[in-house]
Protein backbone atom coordinates (compact mmCIF):
# COMPACT_ATOMS: atom_id res chain seq x y z
CA UNK A 1 0.00 0.00 0.00
CA UNK A 2 2.93 2.14 1.07
CA UNK A 3 4.96 1.49 -2.58
CA UNK A 4 1.06 2.34 -4.67
CA UNK A 5 1.16 5.69 -2.32
CA UNK A 6 4.56 6.44 -3.37
CA UNK A 7 3.72 5.33 -6.84
CA UNK A 8 0.63 7.92 -7.18
CA UNK A 9 2.44 10.87 -5.44
CA UNK A 10 5.28 10.61 -7.93
CA UNK A 11 2.93 10.70 -10.75
CA UNK A 12 1.10 13.65 -9.65
CA UNK A 13 4.18 15.14 -9.06
CA UNK A 14 5.43 14.27 -12.46
CA UNK A 15 2.32 15.51 -13.86
CA UNK A 16 2.43 18.99 -12.30
CA UNK A 17 5.83 19.56 -13.75
CA UNK A 18 4.67 18.52 -17.26
CA UNK A 19 1.72 20.81 -16.80
CA UNK A 20 4.31 23.89 -15.40
CA UNK A 21 6.48 23.37 -18.60
CA UNK A 22 4.04 23.43 -21.21
CA UNK A 23 2.58 26.52 -19.28
CA UNK A 24 6.56 28.08 -19.29
CA UNK A 25 6.41 27.36 -23.26
CA UNK A 26 3.54 28.31 -23.53
CA UNK A 27 4.34 31.88 -22.07
CA UNK A 28 7.68 32.32 -23.32
CA UNK A 29 6.11 31.82 -27.31
CA UNK A 30 3.52 34.23 -26.59
CA UNK A 31 6.63 36.67 -25.06
CA UNK A 32 8.38 35.89 -28.60
CA UNK A 33 5.37 36.37 -30.58
CA UNK A 34 4.83 40.06 -29.32
CA UNK A 35 8.42 40.65 -29.32
CA UNK A 36 8.78 40.31 -32.87
CA UNK A 37 5.63 42.71 -33.84
CA UNK A 38 7.23 45.48 -31.82
CA UNK A 39 10.29 44.33 -33.30
CA UNK A 40 9.14 45.13 -37.32
CA UNK A 41 7.29 48.05 -35.66
CA UNK A 42 10.73 49.29 -34.91
CA UNK A 43 9.80 49.56 -31.74
CA UNK A 44 12.67 47.97 -30.01
CA UNK A 45 12.12 49.23 -26.50
CA UNK A 46 8.67 47.12 -26.46
CA UNK A 47 10.21 44.40 -27.61
CA UNK A 48 12.36 43.99 -25.37
CA UNK A 49 9.83 44.48 -22.88
CA UNK A 50 7.67 41.72 -23.82
CA UNK A 51 10.46 39.26 -23.09
CA UNK A 52 11.67 40.98 -19.44
CA UNK A 53 8.97 38.67 -17.99
CA UNK A 54 9.68 35.35 -19.05
CA UNK A 55 13.14 35.97 -19.22
CA UNK A 56 15.76 33.33 -17.10
CA UNK A 57 19.15 33.96 -17.11
CA UNK A 58 19.98 30.23 -17.95
CA UNK A 59 17.98 30.27 -20.61
CA UNK A 60 20.04 30.28 -24.19
CA UNK A 61 17.00 31.82 -26.41
CA UNK A 62 16.17 34.13 -24.31
CA UNK A 63 19.57 35.20 -24.36
CA UNK A 64 20.20 35.72 -28.01
CA UNK A 65 16.96 37.96 -28.36
CA UNK A 66 17.29 40.27 -25.85
CA UNK A 67 21.07 40.36 -27.17
CA UNK A 68 19.99 41.24 -30.45
CA UNK A 69 17.38 43.68 -29.54
CA UNK A 70 19.55 45.40 -27.50
CA UNK A 71 21.84 45.73 -30.47
CA UNK A 72 19.09 47.26 -32.33
CA UNK A 73 18.36 49.23 -29.15
CA UNK A 74 21.76 50.50 -30.15
CA UNK A 75 22.58 49.31 -26.50
CA UNK A 76 25.57 47.78 -27.30
CA UNK A 77 27.05 47.29 -23.72
CA UNK A 78 23.76 44.84 -22.30
CA UNK A 79 23.75 43.51 -25.99
CA UNK A 80 27.31 41.91 -25.48
CA UNK A 81 26.38 40.63 -21.31
CA UNK A 82 23.24 39.05 -22.92
CA UNK A 83 25.59 37.43 -26.17
CA UNK A 84 28.43 36.25 -23.05
CA UNK A 85 25.46 34.80 -21.30
CA UNK A 86 24.31 32.98 -24.52
CA UNK A 87 28.10 31.59 -25.12
CA UNK A 88 28.44 30.80 -21.98
CA UNK A 89 25.28 28.73 -22.07
CA UNK A 90 26.48 27.26 -25.11
CA UNK A 91 30.22 27.52 -26.09
CA UNK A 92 29.78 25.88 -29.49
CA UNK A 93 26.77 27.76 -30.71
CA UNK A 94 28.56 30.21 -33.47
CA UNK A 95 25.69 31.91 -33.57
CA UNK A 96 25.97 33.84 -30.45
CA UNK A 97 29.68 34.70 -31.13
CA UNK A 98 28.55 36.25 -34.08
CA UNK A 99 25.80 37.78 -33.00
CA UNK A 100 28.23 38.95 -30.42
CA UNK A 101 30.28 40.71 -33.37
CA UNK A 102 27.96 43.06 -34.44
CA UNK A 103 28.05 45.43 -30.75
CA UNK A 104 31.62 44.72 -30.68
CA UNK A 105 31.98 46.13 -34.20
CA UNK A 106 29.49 48.73 -33.72
CA UNK A 107 31.80 50.07 -30.19
CA UNK A 108 34.64 49.11 -32.69
CA UNK A 109 36.02 46.87 -29.95
CA UNK A 110 37.84 45.13 -32.84
CA UNK A 111 40.47 42.95 -30.84
CA UNK A 112 37.36 41.00 -28.98
CA UNK A 113 35.75 40.67 -32.83
CA UNK A 114 39.34 39.40 -33.70
CA UNK A 115 38.97 36.99 -30.49
CA UNK A 116 35.04 36.17 -31.44
CA UNK A 117 36.35 35.15 -34.91
CA UNK A 118 38.86 33.44 -34.05
CA UNK A 119 37.06 31.23 -31.46
CA UNK A 120 34.35 30.42 -34.18
CA UNK A 121 37.43 29.22 -36.52
CA UNK A 122 37.96 26.50 -33.52
CA UNK A 123 34.93 25.03 -33.56
CA UNK A 124 34.22 25.55 -37.48
CA UNK A 125 37.61 26.04 -39.42
CA UNK A 126 35.72 26.25 -42.69
CA UNK A 127 32.75 29.21 -41.40
CA UNK A 128 33.13 31.68 -44.34
CA UNK A 129 31.74 34.37 -42.45
CA UNK A 130 35.07 34.48 -39.72
CA UNK A 131 36.97 33.89 -42.28
CA UNK A 132 35.94 36.34 -44.46
CA UNK A 133 35.50 38.92 -42.01
CA UNK A 134 39.03 37.75 -39.74
CA UNK A 135 41.01 38.81 -42.91
CA UNK A 136 39.32 41.95 -43.45
CA UNK A 137 40.55 42.90 -40.03
CA UNK A 138 44.32 41.26 -40.93
CA UNK A 139 44.09 43.34 -44.16
CA UNK A 140 43.19 46.78 -42.54
CA UNK A 141 45.85 45.86 -40.23
CA UNK A 142 48.61 45.21 -43.12
CA UNK A 143 49.14 41.87 -42.20
CA UNK A 144 48.74 40.48 -45.71
CA UNK A 145 50.14 37.40 -44.88
CA UNK A 146 47.44 36.47 -42.51
CA UNK A 147 44.64 37.77 -44.84
CA UNK A 148 45.65 36.00 -47.36
CA UNK A 149 45.06 32.60 -46.03
CA UNK A 150 41.87 33.45 -44.55
CA UNK A 151 40.70 34.65 -48.21
CA UNK A 152 41.79 31.72 -50.25
CA UNK A 153 39.42 29.68 -48.12
CA UNK A 154 36.35 31.27 -49.10
CA UNK A 155 37.85 32.07 -52.67
CA UNK A 156 38.50 27.90 -52.52
CA UNK A 157 34.85 27.44 -51.03
CA UNK A 158 33.17 29.85 -53.03
CA UNK A 159 35.33 30.82 -56.01
CA UNK A 160 32.36 33.12 -57.84
CA UNK A 161 31.99 35.37 -54.38
CA UNK A 162 32.82 38.69 -55.46
CA UNK A 163 33.96 40.58 -51.84
CA UNK A 164 36.57 37.71 -51.34
CA UNK A 165 37.73 37.24 -54.85
CA UNK A 166 38.68 41.19 -55.00
CA UNK A 167 39.99 40.79 -51.17
CA UNK A 168 41.85 38.28 -52.62
CA UNK A 169 43.29 40.28 -55.34
CA UNK A 170 43.95 43.41 -53.51
CA UNK A 171 45.69 41.30 -50.47
CA UNK A 172 48.30 39.48 -53.49
CA UNK A 173 48.80 42.84 -55.21
CA UNK A 174 50.34 44.36 -51.57
CA UNK A 175 52.12 41.37 -50.98
CA UNK A 176 53.55 41.99 -55.22
CA UNK A 177 52.17 39.14 -56.40
CA UNK A 178 50.87 40.78 -59.38
CA UNK A 179 50.68 37.18 -61.76
CA UNK A 180 48.26 35.94 -59.25
CA UNK A 181 46.50 39.22 -58.96
CA UNK A 182 45.97 40.16 -62.26
CA UNK A 183 43.92 36.83 -62.65
CA UNK A 184 42.25 37.34 -59.38
CA UNK A 185 41.02 41.03 -60.79
CA UNK A 186 40.11 39.10 -63.83
CA UNK A 187 37.82 37.01 -62.80
CA UNK A 188 36.21 39.54 -60.11
CA UNK A 189 35.09 41.28 -63.77
CA UNK A 190 33.61 38.17 -64.50
CA UNK A 191 31.52 37.78 -61.81
CA UNK A 192 30.80 41.65 -61.81
CA UNK A 193 31.26 43.39 -65.43
CA UNK A 194 32.77 47.01 -65.23
CA UNK A 195 33.77 46.58 -61.91
CA UNK A 196 35.30 49.88 -60.82
CA UNK A 197 38.03 47.92 -57.85
CA UNK A 198 39.00 44.83 -60.49
CA UNK A 199 39.61 47.87 -63.16
CA UNK A 200 41.67 49.85 -60.81
CA UNK A 201 43.87 46.83 -59.56
CA UNK A 202 44.31 46.10 -63.34
CA UNK A 203 45.19 49.83 -63.76
CA UNK A 204 48.07 49.87 -60.86
CA UNK A 205 49.34 46.77 -61.98
CA UNK A 206 50.01 47.93 -65.91
CA UNK A 207 51.63 50.74 -64.04
CA UNK A 208 53.60 48.87 -61.89
CA UNK A 209 54.87 46.54 -64.66
CA UNK A 210 55.42 50.09 -67.18
CA UNK A 211 57.59 51.93 -64.34
CA UNK A 212 59.79 48.16 -64.05
CA UNK A 213 59.98 46.36 -67.50
CA UNK A 214 60.53 49.66 -69.26
CA UNK A 215 64.35 50.00 -68.23
CA UNK A 216 64.82 46.22 -69.38
CA UNK A 217 63.79 47.24 -72.84
CA UNK A 218 66.48 48.18 -75.15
Amino acid sequence: METLSKFWISTALLLMSLALQAQNITELQTAFSKSYIAENQKDFTQAIDEMKPVYKEGDYISNIRLGWLNYLAKQYGESITFYRKAIALKPYAIEARLGCVKPLSAIENWEKVKEQYQEILKIDPLNTTANYWLGVIYYNRKDYKSATNLFEKVVNLYPLDYDSVIMLAWTKLNTFSHTDAKLLFQQALIIRPNDISALSGLQLINKWLEANLKPLVK
